[in-house]
């Protein structure tokens, strides 16, 4: 049923076979209890998707089922709560059921009951239920209400019992705790009633009764409740009292448009339309012309509406507006000319946010049912645009989008509402206003809402600038992307002259000061973009304006507009130079004065520091940046200093997002104040810059080893002229992992990546000078620095954070690999490559999918790269396992589809230990899926080879030497442990089984060694793993590994002691030969049954007496090392 929610009338065809169906189960007397629960939860279902008013219609109601249905509600208990769908159904059944055109006092019966006593009329008990379910505090409470108020407007029940009715609903009123729940459920039933009874009943039946509702629901003071549903309900009634006290008509006074034709609206107008038209002001005859008769108790009635406007909750706001429209529809031209002005006095500075939301609902209602007459709109139009920019700052965020949103729905009204005539005058505001909100605005709710209204109004007026031009290109589904709306839609819009300034100054005024930073940032681009739009207007007006915002006090105010200005600078800059002009003959002097004051004012008011000071020193980046790409005259002015020595101070701070600007600052205020005429760099500048940056790689903090590294990387080609070589050397240094900066990964990454980007700033030649190119001198000290890092696996809290340097190490081997390959391929010599695909293999096999995915990258990129890489080992080999069609399709972080590809090179010998080694990794770490996929591919290969003894024997020796060079290196050595686990349960190794090989024996030493001494438990449980599957090896390397498992179950830790039981038993059931059939039972009862965790003096009898058994020497304690294990 659910499918079905957001088009429901699609189920109308099957409506009344589905309710047929259901309501046959739940009849039949025979059906189950639990079944009749059923149906009547799926007849739930479909009332919740398709609505209660229209199930209601199609079920049953003739007499017969009056009785039955009434007597199982009366069989129901109204606390089970979990068949509540049961009652509810029910209760909306009896509604329709109960209004069956004959008196109810005919279907009463004088049979008395078993107890002797008469059975009450039908009347009375469908009033008593209702009214018991009116208590219940679930969805019951809004069938019963509809029942009872549905039952009350029959001709025979409304004589009866009406008046007492309402005299119990106002007594439950008086008497409710509104402090409690059961007493709030109480009220809640009765003011939802009430509410479906004064809407549904006929006037003149109620309105005698209406004054004492009213007085009785003012004595409630419902607006001091904090329930929001009883508040609503309040409004829901007030104003439902209200249009009991007048008379329905049509306001013979409200405005009605004429035509309402979308196409006549935008086609030529012909004698028809022109005929349709001039009947605009039509007014309806009322049939008691202008008699009205007002009660006084509608001056409260509209007090109250009016401060349901001002709730704090929406849907009480939205009610209350929809209140206030209907009821001033009943009204007088004056007074409903009052309530219009007492509407617009909510728009005011010193009522909140919510008053204005709920008065521009009541706008929008007003002028959509015709009650707003044309001579209001000079008063209300300024009001809606004010609405449409409000945004109330509060703390670090902001109030508004509410009563924006509203706003926008008052214009969509206005639309719909008025002739092209009556609204002329403020098109132009009225337009522009649409267009920035729906652009500027910073929710996508309120900018579809407003692209929405200025698309109704193109539609139905016809009048607004450009509209069609406008809507096709910014409609609902291009402004959902803030960014496209103010770097390409305001461009777009802003090429229509009508839009122009009020874009820019939106932007200069408002979005400028914005508290969201990102807002004042997007701010900033959208005014470059403009500034083609209006370059004079930039120029003369908008940085005048500007400037002085730039070193003011209010802190948002001077991020934006210091942005704002470096940007606009740029823009015009961009422009001169197109017309071969420079900056400073389209700014005025003191303009440029002014820009260039701004770090110095700051620097003295001491805002770089502090509260702020992020802000400050990212936004003075910013504006050295374009100020230095714009060419602004301050050559040899002493400004330049200042902002060199800011921008090394932002290089040294701790956020990386003020680093970031420096960095992207540096090359263009290098290259516009540090370089010659003839292209060389200032010498003292020179010397000053790379000395600070090269002392700063030295720094003790980590930070600022990463800002200069950074700096280092972005600084133009004439600034290392001479100084390649001492450069390089600081870099190589940095990158080194050193004991003490050890946990520094961060730096190292930002110093490959600096290396890198210095090696493509100056180039690859062969025969060039090692301090000014890469050349045949310092090449192989680039590659070897970079394959260093290739090593760094650091760990900490965060993680594998050595993966970062590794990474950036890839990407640096490849950008050099083919920057040599392009220029000078002599220089990659067979090593280098070698050493290169090596590592890219080793890595595109371990366990980060997303190093692992950007190794596989980069291989594909170097094997099929244009102009070949030379001397790659194993090309042919390596293009048939990964052929060029697939490999760009190929998701390389995906281990199900790169492992059993990668596996496949360890038949290649120059990859082999660069596979095995990346594999062990990833085949013994802890990620499921990444265990699994590898694994397979693993086993799956070797199962192809296991028979080849030659071939197993490399292969041994190669995993052999994997573990040997790891010794102690628990990164490789634990997985180590598990991989070589699996290897020998799978079987892989089991043709050393039946010759004599010394592989088996070396592993176990190996494992002994790397377990001396280690207290790690995951290590020590792994070894056992491995000791247990030596046992199928014959010899002393099965005697020598039950020796290390005996001695482990004397272990200082309980849980090595018992895991290693655990083990041991496994592997005597699985091996033959461990134990002689004769002393089988009684080892495996002694494993099994033993207490291993118990303390060492109760399990060590037991542990001798299995050596015993097993015909193995008891292991003597070493008394010189208490903690180690036995």
């Amino acid at each position: 049923m659910d499918e079905y929610q957001e088009q429901p009338h699609l189920l109308d065809p099957h409506l009344e076979s589905i309710l047929s169906q259901l309501l046959n189960i739940a009849r039949d007397p025979k059906t189950p209890t639990a079944a009749v629960h059923l149906a009547f939860r799926c007849l739930y279902l479909v009332t919740k998707v398709r609505g209660y008013k229209i199930i209601v219609r199609l079920m049953p109601h003739e007499v017969a089922d009056l009785e039955p249905v009434l007597a199982l509600l009366m069989q129901q208990d109204p606390l089970d709560f979990g068949t509540w769908e049961t009652r509810y159904m029910l209760l909306l059944w009896l509604s329709i059921v109960s209004m069956i055109p004959f008196d109810m006092v005919k279907l009463d019966s004088n049979i008395k009951l078993q107890t002797g006593e008469v059975k009450k009329p039908i009347m009375n008990r469908i009033i008593d239920a209702g009214k018991m379910y009116l208590n219940v505090c679930d969805k019951t409470l809004d069938a019963a209400a509809y029942l009872v108020s549905r039952f009350m407007t029959r001709p025979d029940v409304k004589k009866e019992k009406l008046p007492e009715f309402l005299d119990w609903a106002v007594m439950v009123m008086n008497n409710a705790n509104r402090e409690t729940m059961p007493g709030m459920t109480e009220l809640r039933g009765v003011l939802t009633t009430l509410a479906l009874l004064f809407k549904n009943g006929k006037r003149e039946d109620l309105v005698d009764y209406a004054p004492v509702v009213l007085q009785k629901l003012s004595e409630c003071q419902l607006d001091d409740i904090n329930n929001t549903v009883l508040r609503l309900l309040g409004i829901k009634l007030v104003h439902r009292l209200g249009l009991t006290f007048l008379k329905h008509r049509v306001a013979a006074w409200r405005y009605q448009r004429g035509s309402r034709s979308l196409i006549e609206n935008l086609s030529v107008k012909t004698d028809s339309t022109q005929a349709a038209s001039d009947m605009v002001h039509t007014r309806l005859e009322d049939e008691d012309g202008d008699d009205y008769d007002i009660p006084e108790e509608i001056e409260d009635v509209i007090e109250k509406l009016l401060s349901g406007l001002k709730d704090k909750e929406t849907i009480v706001r939205w009610a209350a507006a929809k209140g206030i429209g209907r009821v001033t529809g009943r009204l007088p031209k004056e007074l409903a000319d009052e309530v219009v002005g007492s509407v617009l006095e909510l728009c005011s500075l010193r009522e909140s946010d919510a008053a204005w939301h709920g008065a521009c609902l009541s706008l929008a209602e007003l002028g959509r049912r015709g009650l707003l007459v044309p001579q209001r709109l000079t008063e209300v139009v300024p009001v809606v645009l004010k609405a449409l920019a409000y945004d109330e700052k509060r703390g670090n965020f902001s109030v508004g989008a509410h009563v924006r949103d509203a706003a926008c729905y008052v214009c969509w009204a206005f639309a719909r509402a008025y002739e092209p005539e009556e609204i002329g005058l403020h098109v132009y505001k009225i337009a522009n206003a649409l267009v920035i909100v729906s652009i500027f605005d910073r929710e996508v709710n309120v900018r579809r809402a407003a692209s929405a209204a200025f698309q109704e109004n193109v539609g139905r007026q016809g009048t607004f600038p450009h509209g069609i031009d406008i809507l096709t290109t910014a409609d609902y589904f291009a402004v959902g992307n803030r960014t496209n709306c103010y770097l390409e839609l305001s461009v777009y819009v802003a090429q229509f002259p009508e839009y122009t300034q009020a874009l820019i100054d939106h932007l200069t005024h408002i979005k400028s000061n914005h508290w969201d930073s990102a807002m004042r940032e997007l701010t900033s681009k959208a005014l470059h973009n403009l500034t083609v739009q209006a370059s004079e207007y930039m120029a003369k007006t908008v940085l005048p304006y500007l400037l002085p915002l730039t070193t003011g006090i209010d802190l948002n105010t001077r991020h934006g507009t210091i942005l704002d200005v470096a940007e606009i600078v740029h823009a015009l800059s961009i422009i001169a130079r197109k017309t071969d002009r420079t900056i400073s003959d389209l700014l005025d002097q003191n303009v440029i004065d002014g820009i260039k004051a701004i770090a110095k004012v700051l620097h003295d008011a001491k805002l770089f520091r502090g509260l702020g000071g992020e802000l400050m020193r990212k936004a003075v980046s910013c504006l050295i940046e374009k100020m230095s790409l714009s060419g602004m005259p301050y050559h040899s002015d002493a400004v330049l200093d200042l902002w060199h020595d800011l921008l090394d101070d932002c290089l040294q701070h701790v956020e990386p997002e003020v680093q970031a600007c420096a960095v992207a600052a540096i090359p263009a205020f290098c290259d516009e104040y540090y370089r010659l005429d003839d292209g060389r760099a200032r010498p003292d500048a020179q010397e000053k810059v790379l000395e600070k940056y090269l002392q700063g790689l030295r720094s003790p903090v980590e930070t600022a080893r990463m800002g200069f590294s950074l700096a280092l990387g972005t600084l133009p080609k004439f600034m290392f002229s001479g100084k390649l070589k001492s450069v390089l050397m600081g870099l190589m240094q940095a990158i080194r992992i050193t004991e003490k900066e050890k946990k520094w990964a961060e730096a190292r990454s930002d110093a490959v990546k600096a290396l890198t980007s210095i090696c493509k700033t100056v180039g690859v030649e062969a025969s060039g000078s090692p301090s000014e190119v890469i050349c045949n001198e310092n090449i192989n000290e680039v590659y070897d620095s970079l394959l260093v890092a290739m090593t760094d696996y650091t760990t900490e809290g965060r993680g594998d954070v050595g993966a970062w340097v590794r990474e950036a190490s890839m990407s640096a081997l490849h950008d050099l690999t083919i920057l040599a390959v392009n220029s000078e391929p002599k220089l990659v010599t067979p090593d280098i490559t070698r050493s290169v695909f090596c590592c890219l293999v080793q890595q595109a096999c371990e366990k980060i999918d997303r190093t692992r995915g950007h190794a596989g990258d980069l291989f594909g990129k170097l094997l099929y790269h244009e102009p070949p890489v030379p001397h790659v080992p194993h090309k042919k080999e390596l293009m048939e396992i990964f052929p060029e069609a697939g490999l760009w399709l190929l998701n390389w972080s995906i281990p199900a589809k790169t492992f059993p590809k990668f596996v496949q090179l360890i038949t290649l010998p120059t990859y082999r230990y660069s596979i095995l080694l990346g594999m062990t990794v990833s085949v013994g770490g802890l990620t499921e899926s990444l265990v699994k996929h590898s694994g397979a591919a693993l086993h799956s290969y070797l199962r192809t080879v296991s028979k080849n003894r030659e071939t197993m024997q490399v292969l041994a020796g190669a995993l052999k030497q994997i573990f040997k060079d790891h010794q102690k290196v628990d990164r490789v050595s634990i997985p180590f442990l598990k991989m070589l686990e699996q290897l020998l349960a799978s079987g892989c190794f089991e043709i050393f089984a039946s010759i004599e090989s010394s592989l088996p024996m070396e592993f176990l030493l190996l494992c002994k060694q790397e377990i001396n001494r280690s207290k790690d438990p995951q290590k020590l449980m792994a070894s056992a793993d491995v000791f247990c599957s030596l046992l199928q090896f014959p010899g002393e390397t099965k005697k020598k590994s039950l020796l290390q498992l005996l001695i482990f179950m004397c272990h200082v830790y309980p849980r090595i002691r018992k895991t290693t039981a655990n083990k041991l038993y496994e592997a005597v059931v699985t091996y033959d030969d461990i134990v002689s059939d004769e002393n089988m039972d009684e080892v495996l009862t002694l494993l099994s049954e033993t207490k291993w965790d118990e303390d060492l003096e109760t399990v060590r009898p037991i542990r001798n007496q299995i050596c015993d058994l097993l015909n193995i020497a008891r292991p003597i304690r070493k008394k010189a090392v208490k903690e180690s294990s036995e």
